[in-house]
């Protein structure tokens, strides 16, 4: 797959998500799901009721896979900055931990959700975040500018996930840490899923190897990197999810083979610091 049809067909259909108003990223116990409701997806990945209920409605639109901000240890006066930002709701909640006298910024490539967000901003009178159209593989944002970064199911949707890991650094201020939920894989998947772009921007095909997403961190520069928290999926995780659920019926999977199918994703929460 070309790096600008990746791209395109992603951005085509996150804009169709800030349009509709929900949608999901990965098979269902990552938290999606379109036949659950949003909250209660979001309730399994690590959202409590009183975050919830504290950002803009139409924030949240289901779209994560953990909850990042948990991790960062965020405080007052930082400065955070948030990759794939979507409609805000990380933001928002990254924005009620740093006060007013911190700052966010969220990065998303998709005018519709960079409007959607700002709209939300603009319900909740948040005016300590604001919202950049931009690529997380080109970040609109100066060197050494941000405390933490935050990202929540995004960076598996990058072609370039080394470059990401590189800008991520190279925006952080020494000391400064990244803490993000992806979807990773513990082995390859079959050659149909990781042919497909369908699979891609349902973050399947899209999704790097452990070892290898660890590797990325570091060789970006990144140091004390470690997977804090790790959940597999269940297997009807993957059958409810209808581009791998399409490409077991093609292929003609055994039981035993959709088992290995699905341990083969995983949901983690990882940390690295940049050196002082």
């Amino acid at each position: 797959m070309k790096e600008q049809d990746v791209k395109k067909v992603v951005r085509e259909r996150y804009a169709r998500v800030a349009r509709q108003g929900s949608s999901c990223c990965a098979p269902s116990s990552c938290g999606c799901g379109d036949s659950s409701p949003v909250a209660t997806l979001s309730k399994q990945i690590g959202y409590g009721d009183e975050e919830l209920q504290s950002v803009p409605e139409g924030a949240n639109l289901g779209l994560g896979c953990g909850n990042p901000t948990a991790l960062a240890s965020l405080v007052d006066g930082e400065t955070v900055l948030d990759l794939g930002s979507g409609a805000g709701f990380d933001c928002f909640l990254a924005a009620n931990k740093v006060g007013k006298n911190g700052r966010v910024i969220g990065v998303d490539m998709t005018p519709e959700m960079i409007e959607k967000a700002r709209e939300n901003a603009r319900k909740g009178n948040y005016e300590n975040v604001e919202f950049r159209l931009g690529e997380i593989e080109n970040l609109p944002a100066a060197d050494n500018s941000v405390d933490v970064i935050i990202s929540n199911c995004v960076i598996n949707l990058s072609p370039d996930k080394a470059k990401v890991f590189q800008e991520a650094y190279r925006v952080l201020r020494p000391g400064g840490r990244l803490m993000v939920s992806d979807i990773v894989l513990e082995k390859e998947l079959p050659d149909p899923i990781k042919d497909s772009i369908e699979a891609y921007v349902h973050c399947l095909a899209g999704a790097m190897l452990k070892a290898d997403y660890l590797a990325a961190m570091r060789a970006a520069g990144f140091r004390s990197v470690k997977v804090v928290a790790e959940t597999g999926f269940p297997v009807e995780g993957i059958l409810d999810d209808p581009v791998a659920k399409a490409v077991i019926d093609q292929m003609g999977l055994t039981a035993s083979k959709i088992q290995d199918l699905a341990r083969a994703v995983v949901s983690v929460k990882v940390k690295g610091i940049k050196p002082k």
